[in-house]
């Protein structure tokens, strides 16, 4: 498996790594690692992600790498990474 980043999920990623990082500047490293950590075991565990309580129902996964959710959806031999929300949202329907 590989994992990729719709453009919108990249674009959510780094405004969360650029909020962190006005902060505190380790802080957006150490996360930044974590999640390339987490999300690389993806690649061999793609199902190991929870369906997202909110739409059961829908074909989407997530990872929690705290404070953020990292949403997404397994399609042929790809993990695409298609939202990054800070776990105080509120999840809205993900469009098909």
């Amino acid at each position: 498996m590989k994992i990729q980043f719709t453009p919108s999920a990249r674009a959510q990623f780094l405004s969360a790594l650029s909020y962190i990082r006005n902060d505190k500047p380790s802080a957006a490293v150490n996360f930044r690692n974590r999640v390339e950590k987490i999300l690389r075991r993806l690649e061999d565990f793609p199902k190991s992600g929870r369906i997202i309580p909110e739409f059961p129902e829908l074909p989407y996964r997530e990872v929690i790498i705290s404070p953020y959710r990292f949403f997404y959806r397994i399609k042929t031999d790809v993990v695409w990474i298609v939202a990054v929300w800070h776990g105080a949202q509120l999840p809205k329907e993900p469009a098909h």
